[in-house]
Formats: C-alpha cells, structure tokens, sequence
C-alpha cells in the first residue's frame, strides 16, 4: 500500500480531538471583535487599553472564545501560538511605567486584581498560591521588591506579580561572533512585535520581541519550562490583553493579533499599514530664555533665508511636475485607478537619482520583464517618513528598482491590479515591495535591495570565489518555504507565485532566503478554483501537469520548490543539455529518482559540502516528494516547513523517530 511521503511530519502536526478550535487574525479591531472588560476600548481600529482621564485605571480585551488547554483528568495540556504588534508611550518619558499584560485567565475579571497595579490582574497578596491564571508581562516600570531586573523587562508570571522568568527588552540577532543581544526600548511608542509559543507537552513558554519592521530573531528573548505550569492552567481559559495606571497617563495599544491552537503557527500579520504613535516634540518653556533672544535678534536673517527658499520651494515644484509629465500626456485620466491600486508612489525624479538615471553601472541584471537596477533613495523617501529630508545629511536606503514595459494601458492597468495586491503581502522571507512608479507604459517597481545575489549564484560559482555550505543552503530552503506557506495558506487570498526557481531566491545581508518576482503571480479567493491561463515560469522548474492543463495550483510551485531543493542539495542544474542534438537532456529529478531506485539516493549529493548523511537522505527525500509526478501526492508547505525546521534541530527527531520512505513507483516514476 503506498503511504504518504511525509506521514511521520503530519504525525508531528496533528493535534488530539478537542472541540471549537481557535485560529484569528485581526490586523485591526472593531468593537465586535473582542470582549472589552473597564476602560479598555477601540479607538480608530486600535485597541487602548486604558483611559488617560482616569486617575485609577484598568482595562481588559479578550477572544471571545475560550482557548482549551487541557483535558481532564490526566491534565495533558495542548499548545497555542500568537503574535501581536503593541506599542506603549508615555505622556511624560520620566514618569512611572506601568506596561501591558498577555493574559491567560479563567475569567475575565481576576478576583483581587487592583485598579491601578499589577497589570490590572494579580491581588496584592505576598504569596504565591496555585489558580488558573498566567501573563507574560511586558512591563515599562521597575519594582525592586519584585526583583524586576530594570524598567524595561518582559517576564512570565504564574499568578503572582513576582515573575518565575524575566529578562531585559530586546532580541538576540546573528553577527560576526555568534548571537548579539540588542536592547529594544518598549517605551518609545514604536510598534513592538511579539510571539509567544505556549507548548503544552513540554510544559514550556517562549516569548520573542523586535520591532516590529524587523524579521523574528533566531533564538527567543525568554523560553521558560517547568512542568508547574500545569497548575496554573484551567481547562478552559480566556486569551488576550490587560493593563492598568495611576494618575500618569501611558498609553497601551495593541494594533494587531493572531492566534492559533491548531498545531501550526499564528497567521502573519500584516505590519505594513499600521499606526505608528510617536512621542510629540517637546514644547519650549514658557519663559525667555537665551536662545529665544537670539532667535529675535536674527529674525531678519531668517526671514531672508524664507524668502529664499519660498522661492526655491516653488522652482522646485515647477521642474519636478515638468519632469513628471514628460512622455506622460494621458497619465492624469489615470490617477483615480492608479490610487486605488495602490497609494504608495514614487516620483521618477527621485527614483531617476536614486539609479543615476538609470545608469549602465547600476544595472544588477536583465529578466523576462525588465531590467533591475541598483539605487539608493534617502528614507524619509523610501519609507514615505513625513517631514524627513531636512537639516543634516539625511541616512539613505538600498533599493533595486525593476521596469517593467507594457504595450498598452489596458495591459498596465490589469498588471497593477494584481501587483498591487502582493504588494500588501508581508513576510520576512518575501523580498519587500516598497512602491512603484509609471512613466507612459513602463512601471516601476521598488523593492528592497538584498545585497547577497540570489541562491544560483552562490551554488553555481556564479562569479563567487566559494560556494554556499550544506548549514547555509538547508536555512535558505526553509526560510523560503516558510515564505510559500504564508502565500499559500497565510494570506487573505491564496498567491502562486509560478516562478520559484534558484535565482528568484534572494540572500539578505544575513544570507537569510527571501523569495522574489512575484511578476507572474497570480491571486484567487481560497476555495476557489484557479483559472486556467497560459503556461509560465521556467522550463525544469515547471510541474509536468502543465504540459496538459495551464491551471496552474499550490502543488504546482511545491513542485518547482522540490526542484530548488534538489538542486540546492545536489549542486546541479535542474536541465543540462545534451552535446548533440539527437541525444536527450539529462534532468536532475529523473537522475535523483533513478539513484534512488537504485539504493544510491545520499551519493546525488555535491561532494564539496559537509553534511551528515541521514538529514542530507531526508531533505533529498523531500526534494522528491515535492516532485511527485501526481500532484495530489505531494506534501503542503506547511508539511514541508515543518520537516526543513526538523532537520535543524538537534538530532534530527523527524529522521531518527520515523524515518521518511518513499514508494516504488514515486521514485520509478
């Protein structure tokens, strides 16, 4: 009987029976979407958690449904994943901090809990006593006689303000020496990313904060494990946020949230477009002061310097709205359509700078829609920062800006439709899309710049002096998986990206994965069937059911992503052509199959790398059953993910636990 190429991984995933799963995505709230307890509320599809009029304040949201994390009587307790963006800010920098709770309680209203301390959740009492309460406090205050290490630490507490685990704000990233730790202030109004991963068997809590723009950190802030956790867990428990304050006003928001308890991880959310709540300028003393009688003493130079630049100001915008019409007669019948694809727009005048007009030595390459240069925008233009560009020199950003032509505008405008909607995918393994720009029918497109090449150029020697280690290849293949799950099951809508191939695989400045032209992607409604089209991407990457039907599916890019694996774990081309004409291609996946029939599968493997010889038979497995000749039988991303991140750990569980077999006929085939 043939069995599922990856049963041991959906194994792993599987959850026990329970009743009323939850998994959520809010990046942003309405009224109806939580249960507000006190002062908490939403204010302009942010939830505020307390009110600044009241001098003793408290305030609590939670998930309308309880999460179930436990069955009685063994007390076996099931696990949950979440993130969520939060920012706290502060009326006055130097007054007392009081932070934000992530709760997890039988009820909604704690007994005991004390308006104005304690999150809002915890008595006063000295001890601490088993009950069904738990938090992950996020605190901006120091209590000394609590053992709070700062002002600005995250914490695990069991039912008692006295956290079990606490550590300094911030998060671990790689460099030179190892893992650094960078110091995250949680006060500064900026918005904070969180996940936390309560896993249930292990009896363990994981929290990771960044910024919120950053990609998740490689190792946890806190992961914190004791089997007491149990006692402080209910069968049925409530899940979301509290605070608290006096008579000092800090604002505590939660902007965005996702939770799941369905095995895998919370959905991604979507930080883009959130609000950022920043401190306001400092306000000048009322009284004189020497700076102020010497601002008065040269108010005739400064109105001369007004003058001036009034003037510069409006030669300025003369010339750049002249340069922006240029080869653009029929552009302003088009501003309505063009906005409501996508707000986010250059000006040519910056992005021609910004590329030295678009110079022969700023060109990175030429591609299928265009050709991509090199360029270098200032950030209060690449980020759209308002008020930036003055004063000092201004830090400038990398971009890549790829133009893409279009011979009719009919043509330009469906093309937009759809790259408008990646552009609102957000995800740190997807090379981010800035903005765009048009000038008559070509389109310009500005991504981030990703200063490594892609994942071809450091397998092949492309211009390289050493080629890329099995550790780093196997970390880029998940990264990139990771990446296609999202667009597969992650998203509003489900994305193929129909061109996943070895040099679409972009390496950030930490040689991190990240997937990239998205210019044949194609969107549709989840449940719905994709329509058919005509056969695109790149021949050896392409799945062989195109050939009969140009639908194309998920299973389509996991193909082409199997592929890349092997490719990536052999060293070889996925097509190599023959010397003469009347001889056939060789083909990397038929050649890996036929090795494996053969009982040879681990000797594929490019023989300048080390590796281990049982994780390098697992991922080639892989590799083939992502190319699985029917496209039913080949495995989910999220399978995929989940077997990539097994293989980096420690022993390779999924390998020394249940080792992965293929069939006869998916390796003859």
């Amino acid at each position: 009987m043939k069995q599922r190429i990856l049963a041991a991984v959906i194994h792993l995933l599987s959850l026990s029976a329970i009743s009323a799963a939850v998994d959520f995505l809010f990046n942003s709230f309405n009224t109806s979407d939580l249960l507000l307890v006190g002062d908490a509320r939403v204010d302009s599809s942010v939830l505020r958690l307390t009110n600044d009029s009241n001098y003793y304040s408290i305030g609590r949201a939670f998930f309308p449904s309880r999460l179930h994390l436990s069955t009685a009587p063994n007390r076996t307790l099931s696990s949950f994943s979440t993130s969520f963006v939060f920012s706290i800010l502060p009326d006055i920098p130097s007054s007392p901090g009081f932070g934000l709770a992530f709760v997890l309680s039988n009820s909604t209203s704690p007994p005991g809990a004390i308006s104005g301390q304690y999150f809002g959740i915890f008595s006063n009492s000295t001890r601490q006593s088993p009950a069904p309460l738990l938090a992950v406090e996020f605190d901006t205050g120091q209590n000394p006689e609590f053992n709070d290490p700062d002002g600005n630490h995250v914490g695990i507490d069991l039912n008692f303000i006295q956290s079990a685990k606490t550590h300094s704000a911030g998060y671990y990233r790689n460099g030179s020496s190892g893992l650094e730790f960078i110091p995250l202030d949680m006060r500064s109004g900026k918005n904070i990313r969180a996940w936390i991963e309560f896993d249930g068997p292990q009896f363990q809590i994981n929290v990771t904060i960044a910024a919120a723009e950053d990609p998740r950190p490689p190792q946890p802030l806190i992961s914190y494990t004791d089997p007491q956790i149990a006692n402080y867990v209910s069968p049925e428990m409530f899940v979301g946020f509290s605070a608290s304050k006096v008579k000092w006003v800090e604002a505590q928001r939660i902007l965005a949230w996702s939770l799941s308890d369905t095995g895998g991880a919370a959905r991604e959310l979507n930080t883009s477009n959130l609000p950022v709540f920043l401190p306001q300028s400092s306000s000048s003393s009322s009284s004189p002061s020497p700076g102020l009688i010497a601002g008065v003493s040269c108010a005739s130079v400064a109105l001369a310097i007004l003058v001036l630049s009034s003037g510069f100001y409006y030669y300025y915008r003369k010339k750049r709205a002249k340069i922006r019409e240029e080869g653009k007669e029929e552009d302003e019948e088009d501003e309505e359509w063009e906005l409501k694809y996508w707000p986010r727009r250059f000006c040519y005048e910056d992005l021609s700078n910004a590329t030295d007009g678009f110079s022969k030595e700023r060109l990175l390459g030429i591609g299928g829609f265009g050709k991509v240069y090199k360029g270098a925008l200032p950030v209060s233009i690449s980020r759209g920062i308002e008020g930036g560009g003055g004063g000092e020199a201004e830090e400038v950003e990398e971009v890549a800006v790829k133009c893409v032509s279009h011979d009719s505008k009919q043509g330009l405008r469906e093309f937009m439709a759809e790259i408008s909607s990646i552009g609102r995918l957000q995800h740190r393994s997807l090379v981010p899309l800035r903005g765009w720009c048009r000038k008559g029918n070509e389109l310009m497109l500005v991504y981030g710049y990703m200063p490594n090449g892609n994942l071809s150029q450091w397998i092949f020697d492309e211009g390289r002096r050493e080629t890329m280690g099995w550790v780093a290849r196997r970390r880029v293949l998940a990264d990139v998986a990771e990446g296609l799950q999202y667009l597969h099951q992650g998203w509003e809508q489900v994305v193929l990206h129909r061109d996943v191939k070895s040099s679409n695989i972009l390496l950030d400045g930490e040689m991190r994965g990240r997937l990239g032209d998205f210019g044949l992607a194609k969107l549709y409604e989840r449940g719905a069937a994709p329509s058919n089209t005509r056969v695109v991407g790149t021949l050896g990457y392409l799945a062989p059911e195109l050939a009969l039907a140009a639908t194309p599916t998920v299973a389509s890019d996991v193909y082409s992503f199997g592929v890349v694996v092997l490719e990536a774990a052999c060293g070889r081309r996925p097509i190599e052509r023959a010397a003469r004409v009347e001889d056939e291609d060789w083909v990397l996946v038929e050649w890996v199959r036929e090795m494996y029939a053969e009982g040879r599968l681990v000797e594929v493997a490019e023989k300048r790398m080390e590796f281990r010889e049982e994780e390098m038979e697992l991922v080639l497995k892989l590799g083939l059953a992502c190319c699985h000749p029917e496209p039913e039988k080949r495995p989910a991303m999220s399978e995929v993910v989940a077997l990539l991140l097994a293989a980096e750990g420690p022993g390779n569980p999924a390998t020394d636990s249940a080792p992965i077999s293929l069939s006869s006929s998916a390796a003859a085939d």
